[in-house]
C-alpha cells in the first residue's frame, strides 16, 4: 500500500472511533433525556427513533461494506468479523425493543413505557461500548494496515450527519 493509502487508510481507522465515541453520546443523551416527554426539542420517542436508525445504518454500512471489504483484504479475520455480525443481530434486536417503546411512549400518557425504555437504554449502551471498543483495536488495526476505503467509508460514517 502506498504511503498515500496508508495515510487515508489510518485516518479511516481513527474515523471509525469517532463515529462510534458520537453514536455513544448519542445513546447517553437519550439515556439523560428518557424521563422526559420531550427531549431537546422533540419528544423522547423522536429521538429514540432516530438514534435506533442511525446506529442500524451504521452496523449495515460495515456488515455490507467494511467488513465485506475486510474479508476480501484480510481473510484471517473471518471469525472475528463473524462474531462482529452477531454482535450487530443481538444490538439490532435490542433496537427493535427500543423503537416498539418509543412508539408505545409516544401514545401513551403514563411514565411506564420511559422506564422501560431507560432500561434497554442502560444494557444497549453498556453493549455498544463493549462492541465497539472490541471492533476498534481489532478493526481499526487492519483499517491502518491494509484495508482500502472503497465505496463502505459513507454507510458506515453517514449517520453522524442525519
Amino acid at each position: 500500500m502506498a504511503s498515500q493509502d496508508g495515510g487515508r487508510a489510518v485516518a479511516l481507522g481513527r474515523q471509525l472511533s469517532l463515529a462510534h465515541d458520537e453514536l455513544l453520546r448519542l445513546i447517553n443523551d437519550l439515556k439523560s433525556g428518557a424521563g422526559h416527554r420531550r427531549t431537546g426539542g422533540g419528544t423522547l420517542a423522536a429521538h429514540c427513533l432516530a438514534f435506533c436508525g442511525a446506529l442500524e445504518t451504521h452496523h449495515r454500512g460495515e456488515d455490507d461494506g467494511l467488513f465485506a471489504q475486510l474479508v476480501r483484504e484480510r481473510p484471517d479475520l473471518a471469525g472475528t468479523v463473524t462474531k462482529l455480525v452477531e454482535d450487530h443481530g443481538l444490538i439490532s434486536s435490542i433496537l427493535t425493543r427500543v423503537a416498539e417503546l418509543a412508539r408505545a411512549a409516544a401514545t401513551d400518557g403514563g411514565e411506564g413505557p420511559d422506564e422501560a425504555i431507560r432500561r434497554e437504554l442502560d444494557g444497549l449502551a453498556a453493549i455498544m461500548e463493549s462492541h465497539f471498543r472490541y471492533e476498534e483495536r481489532v478493526i481499526g488495526a487492519a483499517l491502518d494496515r491494509t484495508v482500502p476505503d472503497g465505496d463502505w467509508p459513507e454507510p458506515v460514517f453517514r449517520p453522524l450527519r442525519t
